[in-house]
Order: structure tokens, then C-alpha cells, then sequence
């Protein structure tokens, strides 16, 4: 069993992201060659945020994600589970209204939002399916879902480099610019065992979202999937 099982322990989880997040910003712009600035962009594309929308942001860690809701005029809530984000995250954006939350027990009221979003974070609730349905709990009727994660490239050469630079490049890379590298080795695990666009896609559905459309980015290393309450 590797660290990526999707029956993990969620304390421990919580406390992996605890220690990386002082550095967690920086570390990931570096892991991804600056790509993740493009694909926040497309998540904010995606969910198309219109000025007053209440949106949730789930596992927004820092904030990072959260901000451009606001700076569109949405009314952002930045829910992450590792207090570590979150303290993290007032301190550099004191405005956002940051929550604690369990991605599998959201405390919040049945149709409460008009969009949620979650970004990277899908693989790391402990019931990722739980998890979807949770989000559509919380979604009003006609509300949308943006799930931005990590999948399988689509071009099957490609596919075999970017496993290997998972597995071999990725753990060296964030030993010299992380504060907790065993993270990123859980990271590059969680993203191996991962279900593919299709595999994801039938989980949305199954939690009870209807119109669900995949969107590849970078080649299918990550995976837009948009869907309707």
C-alpha cells in the first residue's frame, strides 16, 4: 500500500499539508514550470464567476485560488481542512473569509452556493466520492461544479516521460525547494493512482451532477471536469 491509497488516514494528510504550507506557493510554481498560474486561470474561465455569485473554493489552501473570485466580484469562501493553509492564508489575505471544513462534512446548509470548485485537492479527501456529493449538497439547482486535478496524458509517448518525471524528477526537485519534500513523493503517488478523465468523470455523475464535460489542459496532464447541480 503507498501513501496515494485512497483509503488514507486524513489526520496524516492534514499534517502533511500543514508542514508544506509555508512554502507551498512557491513550491508548486516551481514543480510545474510556472503552469499552475495558466491553469487557475482556465478554473476561473470555467466556472464563468458572475458579480455576487456566492462560490466555494474547496481545499484553497493559502488562498491562491481563491483570489480571483473576489477580484471578479463573487462572493469567495476558501474552505481547506490543514489549519496550517488556512493560517497561512489569513495572513497574507485577511479579507477572505477562510473556513475550516471536511471535504466529506461540509459545514455548510443545503444550497447554499451557486458555484463550487475544487483544485487539486479531489485526491486528497479520504472518500473523493463522499466528496462530490457533498459538493452537490451544498450546490443550489442549476449551480455549477469545476474540478481541476491532475490526470492522464492523452498521448501515450508523453504519458510514459511525465511518469517518469513524477516518480524521479519530481522528489529531488521538491527536496530543494520544499519545507516538507515526503509530501511531494505522496503527491507524485496520489497522481499515478489517479482514475483517468473517464474514470472521474463517471464519479461526478454517479454523485448526482448532470452535463458533465471534460476539458484536457496541457495535454491531459490535468483535467477540467464542468458539471451542473
Amino acid at each position: 500500500m503507498t501513501r496515494a491509497d485512497l483509503g488514507k488516514n486524513p489526520h496524516d494528510v492534514r499534517r502533511m499539508f500543514d508542514a508544506v504550507a509555508r512554502r507551498y506557493d512557491v513550491t508548486n510554481d516551481v514543480l510545474s514550470l510556472g503552469q499552475d498560474r495558466r491553469w487557475r486561470k482556465d478554473v476561473i474561465d470555467a466556472v464563468d464567476p458572475r458579480s455576487g455569485d456566492v462560490v466555494l473554493d474547496l481545499a484553497a489552501g493559502t488562498g491562491t485560488s481563491s483570489q480571483p473570485f473576489a477580484d471578479r466580484g463573487a462572493r469567495v469562501v476558501p474552505c481547506d481542512f490543514s489549519l496550517g493553509m488556512l493560517q497561512v492564508g489569513k495572513q497574507a489575505k485577511p479579507h477572505l473569509p477562510f473556513t475550516a471544513g471536511d471535504g466529506t462534512k461540509l459545514p455548510f446548509a443545503d444550497d447554499t452556493f451557486d458555484a463550487v470548485t475544487i483544485s487539486f485537492g479531489l485526491r486528497n479527501i479520504v472518500d473523493p466520492r463522499a466528496g462530490l456529493r457533498e459538493m452537490r449538497r451544498v450546490t443550489r439547482p442549476g449551480g455549477r461544479l469545476v474540478v481541476c486535478e491532475f490526470s492522464h496524458p492523452t498521448w501515450t509517448p508523453f504519458r510514459t516521460l511525465y511518469v517518469e518525471y513524477l516518480m524521479r524528477a519530481l522528489p529531488p526537485i521538491a527536496r530543494a525547494v520544499s519545507s516538507s519534500p515526503d509530501a511531494y513523493v505522496y503527491l507524485a503517488e496520489s497522481i499515478r493512482a489517479w482514475p483517468d478523465q473517464a474514470g472521474l468523470a463517471a464519479w461526478v455523475a454517479e454523485a448526482g451532477w448532470s452535463s458533465v464535460e471534460v476539458r484536457n489542459l496541457s495535454g491531459g496532464i490535468v483535467a477540467l471536469h464542468r458539471a451542473t447541480a
